[in-house]
């Protein structure tokens, strides 16, 4: 056999594992570009805007999504439920939101975005000592005992200190949490989908 078919051999060996090498290095420089794509672990406990698609949240349902480390409850609100909300003021402690942490688009009674009253975006954190608060939606049952009660329109419940909020967030009067759930700013990017992190104006 001649040296220029061994030469040959080699050559398309070394070019073959040359090929493979590089297209590997691409994979591999590749994999940290696209995961630069998503917010890391790390950008999000810093802040990172969240998406959160609401698109499959029936009504009267409850979901939680995460932000800065933090519990975001939404909750989709039927219209009997926006309807209850309105007056009985002299049972909450902040009833028209005025003490409360919440973007100023959003209104003080419903706290939602005008439009969007259908869903609630609060922070699921109690404002007394930042224990997570129940959902219990159930009209007429005061969570705290289990007795029927006219005052309860559903809400949520905080089982380490007794605090009771309504369905806007909104604290009872006579409990240890000194104000509303804080409402994080949000914005909706289409019907389906919101933003948990940046406020509507910066949108």
């Amino acid at each position: 056999m001649s040296n220029d078919g061994v030469n040959q051999g080699r050559r398309r060996f070394l070019t073959g594992a040359t090929c493979v090498v590089g297209a590997a290095g691409v994979v591999g420089a590749a994999v940290p570009f696209v995961g630069s794509w998503s917010p890391s672990a790390k950008a999000k406990a810093a802040g990172a805007p969240v998406k959160a698609n609401i698109s499959k949240i029936e009504m009267g349902q409850m979901v939680t999504f995460e932000w800065r480390g933090k519990p975001v409850y939404v909750v989709r609100r039927s219209p009997e439920t926006l309807a209850a909300l309105n007056g009985h003021d002299e049972i909450f402690r902040d009833p028209t939101s005025a003490k409360s942490k919440q973007p100023a688009y959003v209104d003080g009674i419903h706290r939602s975005i005008k439009g969007k009253e259908e869903y609630l975006v609060i922070v699921g954190l109690c404002t007394h000592l930042g224990c997570a608060p129940m959902f219990r939606p159930e009209v007429g049952v005061d969570p705290s005992t289990g007795d029927e009660s006219e005052n309860w329109y559903g809400g949520f419940f905080c089982p380490c200190h007794g605090s009771k909020f309504d369905l806007a967030g909104r604290v009872y009067s006579g409990v240890p949490a000194p104000t509303n759930l804080d409402v994080p700013p949000h914005f909706y990017e289409t019907n389906s989908v919101i933003v948990i992190g940046v406020d509507q104006e910066a949108s």
